[in-house]
């Protein structure tokens, strides 16, 4: 897409000698006030992005339009955001495609819904579901500001996802909340076979707990659990050396795929850690493994054959 001239009501980022940014929104007569001086929007409305301002005292500011990954982590919010390393880790794991149908849980401030907007296109369908009214109204004046209005494929219901969730098929779930366990079933009965779910948690407790859920559902594959890092990297010259700059733990994401409905898990080969499921662990277990290495206990054909009774 190609975009002409900066305009009032756009947003713009400033960057200056020393790689600090700011995100500005301009608008007409407006003043952006530094310890270096002030810097006038109209210095840069009705001109091209990539262009230099100078504040008063003399500052040197480069002027963009934000890239997406900027504006996720300078947008107003009142939740936090997956920000951009983990989302692009989202998009390519879960294959998110154009036309896909997705689920997404946990809207926060919109961040990651802006970016699977961005992979589904026009004619996918991205439904993202929040239980606070606040937040949805913040994220839902995200992606209106960066997409400049409404985006034709996305629905966001406040509720409670296990109570509102609609009954047509999907293709990708992510679930961004504190105790992703409790809608997997739900969630479950309406992805398609083959389809990819992924939670987004912060501790190695919620992890464990996503992970244990999604094998004793046996309708998932094997899940799989990543942390994201990202280090930066100074070159000049001869001087090439790590930055100071890390981006360490965000968050984890687990990954599972569906199997076909009525289809179960295969057996694990491989057996579980000694004492994986011992007797201090109250978490749900597997049905896959056999009960003397912890799975949950199968009863006995007598005892199924008298409950049918």
């Amino acid at each position: 897409m190609v975009r002409g001239p900066l305009q009032a009501g756009e947003r713009v980022t400033l960057t200056d000698t020393k790689g600090r940014r700011k995100s500005l929104l301009l608008r007409e007569g407006g003043v952006w006030h530094t310890t270096k001086g002030a810097v006038s929007h109209d210095d840069l409305i009705g001109g091209p992005e990539g262009v230099t301002v100078t504040s008063v005292g003399g500052m040197t500011y480069l002027a963009f339009r934000p890239l997406l990954s900027e504006f996720m982590v300078s947008m107003p919010r009142d939740a936090a955001v997956i920000y951009p390393k983990d989302a692009a880790q989202i998009l390519m794991w879960t294959d998110i495609f154009p036309g896909a149908r997705v689920l997404e849980a946990g809207v926060g401030s919109g961040a990651l819904s802006l970016a699977l907007l961005r992979a589904i296109g026009p004619d996918g369908s991205l439904h993202s579901y929040e239980r606070r009214e606040r937040f949805a109204d913040v994220a839902r004046k995200n992606v209106e500001t960066f997409l400049d209005g409404p985006h034709p494929a996305w629905t966001l219901t406040v509720g409670d996802l296990v109570e509102a969730i609609e009954h047509e098929p999907i293709d990708r779930v992510i679930l961004d909340m504190l105790a992703p366990w409790e809608c997997i079933d739900a969630v479950g009965e309406r992805l398609v076979a083959g389809g990819v779910i992924c939670c987004y948690v912060a501790t190695a407790t919620q992890l464990g707990r996503v992970a244990d859920t999604l094998r004793a559902h046996g309708g998932f594959t094997e899940p799989h659990a990543t942390e994201t890092t990202v280090r930066d990297w100074h070159a000049e010259g001869l001087a090439i050396r790590p930055g100071h700059g890390t981006s360490g733990h965000t968050g984890f994401l687990i990954i599972s795929r569906r199997l076909a409905h009525g289809v179960s898990a295969p057996i694990r080969k491989r057996r579980p850690s000694p004492g994986a499921y011992g007797p201090d662990y109250q978490g749900p277990r597997p049905a896959n493994i056999p009960a003397e290495l912890g799975g949950a206990p199968v009863k006995p054909a007598a005892a199924d054959a008298a409950a049918d009774d």
